[in-house]
């Protein structure tokens, strides 16, 4: 009996930890590189991380959807570029023409965003109706989307866009200057160079427009019939058309769900940095996507995963990153560093008791 409650007690730790390591593993990441870097621990360096991961967050957010339901999106990164680049020539063809900046920045936000859907949909139709495996039917995609990006801005950026649009993109939703206070929505005027280095931004408001499509979208999966649905279909696709789910349509609607939040990537990217350009092949934003998902806990088999474990997982990537460049370090061990780490995720999901006990 004895022997029984310690091996009973053993797997709760071990399951306790499966499923938080990521967690603990963040944390270290924290003190570690505060412990070792004296800047790194500043409020101006926290926000610049968050700045940053709000591209990832996105494509990782819709990925994971995917990867709930037991398959893969690896046409995220492209489609980002590509709705990216539809949405600025909009913009740049109708402030060109002489139209208002708010109609500009409006019509081409929702040319992108609508684009963005398209994609998904050949994804979905694809991997539901075709049952073609969704990493040749998602790579098929990331194909065309490239192409399609590189077509229409001839391989350059998209520039010459409304002066509102980076303007808007970059700023935050409070602004403090030390020793006079706080401004809301709006930064000081007149400020002389000496107070321009010390001004603190409070809050980017990409960072906020991606917190609010977080929390709708983590609603949706933890407390809709369609999220619950999802965990169905990745735990069994057999015993969800037997439980009466119509399993095609709700794969198509994932798919659709990914390239949308992609299209928001792409668009708030158009945005942050005044420009549209394609997505270089190096970029691999779909493979960091898909590593931050299996990093959060999920589980490449299906059934598993959540939007909080994602969203761990994008700040573990970038902390790394941004850990790594206050420190000097070259930039391609953050890669090295990204596949030890994404080996471990699965390793560790495949020695949880509940895993095991799965496939035993």
């Amino acid at each position: 009996m004895g022997g029984m409650g310690n091996r009973g007690a053993a797997a709760k730790v071990l399951t306790f930890l499966g499923e938080r390591w990521a967690a603990l593993f963040l944390l270290l990441l924290l003190l570690g590189f505060g412990f070792l870097e004296r800047n790194f621990f500043t409020f101006k360096n926290f926000s610049n991380i968050l700045y940053y991961a709000t591209t990832y967050a996105l494509l990782a957010a819709g990925e994971t959807f995917v990867i709930i339901t037991g398959g893969i999106d690896l046409s995220v990164g492209f489609v980002m570029g590509f709705t990216g680049v539809s949405s600025a020539i909009v913009m740049r063809d109708m402030y060109a023409a002489g139209r208002p900046e708010a109609a500009c920045l409006l019509v081409g936000a929702a040319v992108g965003l609508a684009l963005g859907l398209i994609p998904g949909l050949i994804n979905g139709l694809l991997v539901a109706r075709l049952r073609v495996p969704p990493f040749i039917a998602t790579l098929g995609t990331y194909g065309v989307a490239n192409g399609m990006a590189l077509y229409l801005s001839n391989g350059f950026p998209i520039t010459f866009l409304p002066p509102r649009v980076q303007k808007i993109g970059n700023s935050f939703l409070a602004y403090l200057l030390p020793d006079k206070g706080f401004t809301f929505l709006h930064r000081p005027e007149g400020l002389k160079s000496k107070e321009l280095r010390s001004l603190i931004g409070i809050v980017p408001v990409t960072v906020l427009v991606t917190a609010a499509v977080l929390l709708v979208f983590a609603f949706i999966l933890k407390r809709t019939r369609f999220g619950q649905h999802l965990y169905a279909i990745g735990g069994s696709k057999d015993a969800a058309i037997r439980a009466g789910i119509n399993v095609p349509s709700h794969l198509v609607r994932t798919y659709v769900l990914s390239s949308m939040l992609a299209a928001v990537a792409g668009v708030l990217y158009v945005f942050r940095s005044g420009i549209g350009n394609f997505t270089t092949m190096s970029a691999s934003y779909e493979l960091f996507a898909v590593a931050a998902v299996v990093i959060g806990g999920a589980s490449l088999m299906g059934g598993k995963g959540g939007l909080g474990g994602t969203l761990i997982g994008i700040l573990i990537l970038m902390t790394l990153e941004n850990g790594l460049n206050i420190a000097g370090i070259p930039a391609f061990y953050r890669y090295i560093a990204t596949g030890v780490i994404l080996i471990a995720a699965v390793v560790i999901d495949q020695f949880t008791p509940e895993r095991k006990a799965g496939g035993a």
